[in-house]
């Protein structure tokens, strides 16, 4: 078996697979950050909850924007699960040709997005991530990985009102049926969501255009991450929701580099 994380800021997500096949997945919060043993501990109750057994994984592959735990994880995993993890970084083979100015700039989130994205659809795409900050990124269809955009994530977007307005409640993320609200709370998921929308189709236009100026066809839009639903529902250029696409990522990655 196949053990994959996507270390994020805000959770780690982990997913296991036997060849192709996606066997179980979880997340976890990625704060606050805990010793080695307590992430064993974790991992070992997951599998045992999904009826796995850990000592079946052979290989670990990670990606991770968030340093500060990647010791107590790579421990965790030599010491519980014996093995040597494989970690997406300069150096491992993606099949994908970064134009970024600097390349080791681009998170590795959004390298094993593109990698999945390309792998996938082998297509022109916009990928967005909509996780603790919001990424988009543009891939042609031959994996050149152009760039991009990162915005403030909508729970970002939702904590900065609540913290920095006095008289504003912390609310609930959830699509109201009005932007013409009539209290406090509505009021403020309608400007964050629907606001969030008009700032989500707005850059998709713009970066097809730009695309379309470097000689790419017309991209496929795809949206991942947790919050991936809330905003596709009413967003006219969000075309596929793919929840597993940076796990795929993972998977894929470590085959390109048996």
């Amino acid at each position: 078996m196949l053990l994959v994380f996507d270390v994020g800021n805000t959770n780690i997500v982990l997913g296991v697979y036997e060849g192709k096949k996606r066997l179980a997945d979880w997340r976890m919060s990625t704060t606050p950050p805990k010793t080695s043993d307590e992430y064993g501990i974790v991992a070992i109750n997951l599998f045992e909850k999904a009826d796995l057994n850990y000592k079946d994984v052979k290989a670990v592959v990670i990606s991770s924007v968030v340093p500060n735990i990647m010791y107590s994880l790579e421990h965790m995993i030599r010491k519980y699960f014996k093995v040597e993890p494989l970690i997406v970084g300069p150096g491992i083979k993606t099949g994908i040709n970064i134009k970024y100015d600097n390349p080791k700039e681009v998170g590795a989130d959004r390298i094993v997005n593109a990698v999945a994205g390309h792998e996938i659809y082998k297509k022109p795409l916009i990928i967005i991530d909509f996780g603790t900050a919001t990424t988009f990124c543009a891939v042609g269809a031959r994996g050149d990985y152009y760039g991009g955009a990162i915005a403030p994530g909508i729970k970002i977007s939702s904590d900065a009102l609540f913290e920095r307005a006095a008289k504003l409640p912390r609310i609930e993320l959830v699509r109201p049926a009005n932007v013409i609200c009539k209290n406090t709370v509505q009021s403020m998921q309608a400007g964050i969501i629907y606001g969030y929308v008009g700032l989500v189709d707005f850059i998709v236009n713009k970066m097809k255009d730009e695309m379309k100026k470097i000689g790419e066809d017309d991209p496929l839009v795809v949206a991942t991450g947790g919050l991936s639903k809330l905003i596709a529902t009413e967003s006219s250029s969000i075309q596929e929701i793919n929840p597993y696409l940076t796990l795929e990522g993972l998977r894929i990655i470590y085959e390109k580099n048996q």
